[in-house]
């Protein structure tokens, strides 16, 4: 085990720091009653939604699998409470468009068969690669970080590649959400025996853990538990977002870069999320499949900034009383930080394997400031952490001059909202980058088409 402090790494393009806002670092993860209803969107992963099991009325119990992800890209979905299924409609998501939802009235837990609830540590590793892989298909797991990338597909590495390096974010660079950190201090040796399970589905020798260096306590617990593991390096990593990308970690860890076009497994890397391994851990040791998650609650105008373990489907609103009530001065409730986070247009939305926090955001720091003209000073491209040049591409993106914003990448974007937070001029740049990019998108499949 290497633990690397003496030379603090980063990315080299771009970046910002922005004030973090970490208010809920220390509270420790409170697991909270389960609701009266759940809300279990089919719509929780990147790819197809998975097929429907139940009907309504039918009972089912916790953990069991209630719609199977059929398609090559999709994710399989359990229950996360035992209940009966009192309707399934059409219910509005985090994304403000109304998805399928199961929506299950809950009673006491009454757990699906051969699912391992006990906190005894299981260390040993029985599963062979391919077992492992099914494991984790079987379970539902996806990536934990937000992407919600179905995690089996993750891990069949084509025959045509091969992987060197097993990289996990432990970044959380985003403002205010501590979620990883508190799992980190909290389930660090279960994490350590998930990522050990991904590294033997990969075929991989080399594990490198990137956490910033506002997490010092994660990276002495992490550092202590593997002392003595050569395959596990532990990245101390400068504070700058966003540190915790794909590409950005990847550079800042083995200063590889992955091409514009091309994947992380294009050069020997795969990335996954500390809560994945975590979740990994619980499928593949314990049978558990993925329906709870720690959400971090906070806010400078919430009472009492929370992290809490979360059952799939609980409403966020529901988490919000948790805290002591909606404060009267919210201006804004954003899903995930308030960097990459999607404004909520009510809080009756469920939660899903993709939140990692709910900021809640009072009126002044929430409203947007007038709009002047761009005076070309650069600060943008400066920070944009993707070596673009975000004012020609919200420019020619507002004028729909598609060819050129095609022509300059705009599809490289990750939408970090860098450029957006350090214009001078509070031009809404990621807004309109965002319009161009999904335009361009648009075009380029129609074209394949």
């Amino acid at each position: 085990m290497k633990t690397l402090t003496n030379l603090i790494k980063t990315f080299s393009v771009g970046g910002i720091h922005p004030p973090e806002n970490k208010l809920s670092a220390n509270k420790p993860i409170e697991e909270i009653d389960i609701p009266e209803k759940v809300y279990i969107s089919l719509n929780q992963n990147i790819g197809a939604p998975p097929v429907l099991l139940v009907k309504k009325g039918d009972k089912v119990k916790t953990g069991q699998l209630i719609a199977k992800g059929e398609a090559f890209i999709s994710a399989n979905i359990h229950s996360s409470v035992t209940g009966i299924v009192e309707k399934i409609e059409d219910f509005t998501d985090s994304s403000g468009y109304k998805r399928k939802t199961i929506i299950i009235s809950s009673e006491k837990d009454n757990w699906a068969d051969n699912i391992n609830t006990s906190e005894e540590l299981e260390k040993e590793i029985k599963l062979s690669k391919e077992e492992i892989i099914n494991k984790i298909k079987e379970c539902g797991i996806v990536g934990m970080g937000g992407a919600t990338f179905p995690t089996h597909i993750k891990l069949s590495i084509p025959k045509d590649k091969t992987v060197e390096y097993l990289i996990i974010n432990g970044v959380e660079c985003e403002p205010y959400l501590t979620s990883d950190h508190r799992l980190m201090l909290e389930k660090s040796e279960e994490i350590i025996i998930g990522i050990k399970i991904l590294m033997k589905a990969l075929g991989v020798s080399k594990a490198l853990i990137g956490i910033e260096l506002n997490k010092k306590d994660a990276i002495e617990k992490l550092s202590e538990i593997v002392k003595t593991d050569t395959n596990i390096s532990i990245y101390s990593l400068k504070l700058k977002y966003p540190q915790g990308a794909e590409k950005q970690l990847i550079k800042a860890t083995t200063n590889r870069e992955v091409p514009n076009g091309k994947l992380p497994i294009d050069i020997g890397c795969v990335v996954q999320n500390v809560g994945t391994a975590f979740a990994v851990y619980q499928a593949v040791q314990k049978n558990i499949p993925l329906i709870q998650r720690v959400v971090t609650v906070t806010g400078k105008s919430i009472k009492n900034p929370s992290n809490f373990l979360v059952r799939i489907g609980t409403p966020i609103k529901y988490l919000i009383e948790k805290t002591g009530s909606l404060p009267e001065n919210t201006g804004k409730i954003i899903n995930g930080g308030p960097m990459m986070g999607k404004a909520l247009n009510n809080i009756d939305v469920p939660v899903t394997k993709g939140t990692s926090g709910i900021v809640v955001m009072n009126n002044i720091e929430s409203k947007r400031l007038s709009v002047s003209n761009c005076i070309r000073c650069g600060k943008c491209i400066t920070v944009c952490p993707m070596g673009l040049e975000p004012y020609l591409l919200a420019t020619v993106s507002e004028n729909q001059n598609w060819e050129i914003a095609e022509l300059e990448n705009i599809t490289s974007c990750m939408e970090c909202g860098s450029c957006q937070y350090t214009c001078p001029s509070n031009s809404p740049s990621l807004d309109l980058i965002r319009v161009g990019k999904n335009k361009v998108n648009e075009i380029k499949r129609n074209r394949q088409n």
